[in-house]
């Protein structure tokens, strides 16, 4: 399977496949030496597995994880987004989508559609799981960062965050890069998941 999807990713004209691995500390060890901008991963392999190898790959290098695995269950889910992870896709993901994951994932958008991202937070929250502390800062988001923030919280895009604040979307583009910034998140998965332990959005609300 891992050599199918290298196949699949290598004969796309924009991405290069740089190294395979066949285990969590191969991965993270690979990561290390080439510095690729996507890493995949499974959430299970020997020895360290696809979280804890997402986790110190998120912690010391810019690249970004893309996890995959059999399982859909929320805690998985969560616990890979909360490791770093930029996206979530089953292994039965269709070839097209895996190619338009990694790309996204690059450019550092969310890979998990709104409705998946709003059930899936909402069921955390609701059980109060909370691995770790929100970010401090808040208070140094300006008042439309705020308004971002909470619209990427919902699980939506830039184009309708631009039509919901009626600006464009370059204008988007530079707030969320400013609220990222400024609290010290990865990615808009991050946001999300910040969005809610922060308190700007309360479970069920939409």
């Amino acid at each position: 399977m891992r050599s199918g999807f290298a196949m699949i990713l290598d004969a796309q004209p924009d991405i290069t496949v740089v190294a395979e691995a066949g285990d969590g500390e191969a991965a993270v060890e690979a990561v290390r030496v080439h510095r690729p901008d996507v890493a995949l991963l499974d959430i299970q392999m020997p020895g360290l597995d696809g979280i804890a190898a997402t986790e110190a790959i998120c912690s010391a290098t810019a690249t970004r994880v893309v996890i995959l695995t059999t399982f859909d269950r929320d805690d998985y889910i969560y616990r890979a987004l909360h490791a770093g992870a930029s996206g979530f896709l089953l292994k039965d993901v269709r070839r097209d989508d895996l190619v338009h994951a990694v790309r996204v994932a690059h450019a550092g958008e969310s890979l998990l559609a709104p409705v998946v991202t709003r059930r899936l937070i909402d069921d955390v929250v609701r059980r109060g799981l909370h691995p770790s502390a929100p970010p401090t800062g808040l208070d140094a988001l300006t008042a439309r960062e705020r308004e971002v923030l909470v619209l990427l919280g919902r699980g939506l895009p830039n184009p309708e965050i631009a039509a919901a604040l009626v600006v464009s979307e370059h204008t988007v583009k530079t707030h969320v890069s400013n609220v990222l910034s400024k609290l010290g998140l990865r990615d808009r998965v991050q946001a999300v998941i910040c969005a809610y332990e922060s308190g700007l959005i309360k479970p069920g609300a939409r």
